[in-house]
């Protein structure tokens, strides 16, 4: 009798899990788009959306220890394209090593980070308010530098980190892998992640409790920053250029995902690896409506509909399971 009732709350366990429910929408996709585009499974269309996949896969875990902290950052694709733009030009206009430029490039994007949480946090500022300013002064940067141009003839020695693979998977797809690994060793398995939940959860009762929520909550914007910038580095040795256009879908879809994933906008619920499951259904719905040949300008606005819907299904989440407490406390 033991072992059947066992079973049988480790299935329940399993049914109730967010995630479950999340990653059994995105085997629902992938069976819809597999049967109705035969070009859907091709080796080649796998492999070109495991790269396509993997840089929103790692501005999103940047952006889903945010989300844990109930925090936004809007300086995901900014921060990305400013990177990769100075970056381009150090590589190109000096004689550094590029693999140094790159190492420097990702203590830049950390410093961006820094800032955005120093300023929050120091001024008692929202946090989405910041970012957004903050992506007008780094836009303002990026062009004022690049006049708008992309900068060319980046050096091959780095292309293999966007157009090379490890066997049978891309080179940004393992980088990708590689983050997530760090991304939950940090959430899951240290203190510094068990205070992210807390300080998600409550900030104030964390101050109270003595916890380093200032040091906390800027460590993950620089953290974030860091990914950011990691990036808009891997894009541009995807690329062999660096865009100032780089990651200007980035945002909006880093916070879906998250959302979608099971990381609530208030904080302190959640998991990384459900932004990485939210990524994935929403790489596949992009790319059904290519293969589908939808046209492209109906894209942008599918993925502001996804946005919509993945923050507006959270909302109502949250007010349905703050209204059966309120019912519980009732009774």
């Amino acid at each position: 009798m033991g072992e059947p009732s066992k079973a049988k709350s480790i299935f329940n366990a399993i049914r109730k899990n967010k995630m479950t429910n999340i990653f059994l929408v995105f085997l629902f996709l992938i069976i819809i788009a597999s049967i109705f585009s035969p070009y859907f499974m091709t080796a080649y269309n796998i492999r070109s959306q495991a790269r396509e996949f993997a840089f929103l896969g790692i501005v999103a875990l940047g952006q889903a220890c945010i989300l844990l902290l109930g925090e936004i950052d809007l300086t995901v694709g900014t921060t990305s394209a400013l990177c990769g733009v100075i970056a381009g030009i150090f590589m190109v206009r000096t004689n550094f090593n590029p693999f140094i430029i790159f190492i420097l490039i990702l203590i830049l994007g950390a410093f961006i980070g820094f800032i955005n949480g120093a300023l929050v946090t120091g001024l008692r500022l929202n946090s989405l308010v910041v970012t957004i300013g903050m992506v007008g002064i780094l836009n303002g940067v990026n062009l004022t530098i690049t006049k708008g141009q992309a900068v060319l003839n980046i050096p091959e020695s780095i292309y293999f980190l966007g157009k090379g693979s490890l066997g049978p998977l891309p080179m940004p797809f393992v980088i990708m892998i590689v983050v997530l690994v760090v991304v939950m060793i940090i959430v899951k398995l240290t203190r510094l992640g068990r205070y992210m939940y807390a300080i998600g959860n409550n900030r104030e009762t964390a101050k109270i409790l003595g916890l380093p929520v200032t040091p906390v909550r800027i460590f993950a914007f620089s953290f974030a920053g860091m990914l950011y910038a990691l990036a808009g580095l891997i894009m541009i040795a995807r690329l062999g250029t660096a865009q100032p256009s780089i990651g200007s879908e980035w945002a909006l879809n880093s916070i879906a995902a998250g959302v979608i994933g099971g990381i609530s906008l208030v904080g302190g619920i959640g998991n990384p690896l459900g932004a990485i499951i939210g990524v994935a259904i929403i790489i596949v719905i992009q790319n059904i409506i290519v293969l589908f040949g939808v046209s492209p300008y109906l894209q942008t606005a599918v993925s502001g509909i996804v946005v919509v819907a993945a923050i507006s299904f959270d909302s109502i989440t949250n007010m349905v399971s703050q209204r059966k407490k309120r019912l519980t406390k009732l009774d």
